[in-house]
């Protein structure tokens, strides 16, 4: 039998987050067995390691891009492994383009671009980039930070802007999707916010 391909693509500047039909993320409460499902779902498909780390609250992160199926495959190899230590999972088969540099911390706004700011902060940082997929997906607005799980006790943070309309249909509708899976933390729309809550991304 022909061995599965294997694509590691460790994520360790942002210049490297490509972009990928699809992407798929699942958050363990154990380390341990984060790395060795990790070793699981990347011999069970050809898809690229985009995440992998330890993050806040001693649990362990794993996000992987790649074609849908191959993507829908390493993600249900996970979760057939370890049900008992998921704590939370997605697959995004058709994710926005705008999600990749927003997570991998590569936007620059220019001045004109910062408008209504928008927030979504969710319990886990699995949920935060399904709600970022979503208001970018539903609404004309820039993603400029997806924060994932480190150094905020575990949680996930969208950070948003555009027209205040925009920004109102693109915080309901993530929130909507975080609220779903019982993660939401908070929705923030500022209409006229500060330049300086923008700080270092203009």
């Amino acid at each position: 039998m022909m061995k599965k391909q294997i694509n590691l693509v460790r994520f360790t500047h942002p210049t490297i987050m490509a972009k990928y039909p699809s992407i798929g993320a699942i958050e363990f409460s154990s380390i341990g067995i984060g790395y060795s499902i990790e070793d699981e779902m990347l011999k069970a498909a050809s898809v690229n390691l985009l995440i992998a780390r330890t993050i806040c609250s001693g649990k362990y992160f794993i996000v992987i891009g790649g074609g849908v199926s191959d993507v829908e495959a390493s993600i249900q190899t996970g979760l057939r492994a370890a049900p008992e230590a998921i704590i939370d999972h997605l697959i995004l088969p058709q994710v926005h383009e705008s999600v990749f540099p927003a997570l991998g911390q590569s936007v620059v706004l220019d001045a004109k671009q910062a408008g209504a700011l928008g927030v979504i902060e969710t319990f886990s940082g699995t949920s935060v980039l399904a709600a970022a997929d979503a208001a970018a997906k539903a609404a004309r607005v820039t993603l400029f930070r997806i924060h994932v799980a480190m150094a905020v006790g575990g949680k996930g943070l969208c950070l948003m802007t555009g027209t205040e309309a925009d920004v109102r249909t693109g915080v309901q509708t993530g929130a909507d999707e975080a609220r779903r899976r019982g993660l939401l933390v908070a929705e923030i729309v500022i209409p006229r916010p500060s330049k300086e809550l923008f700080g270092e991304y203009l």
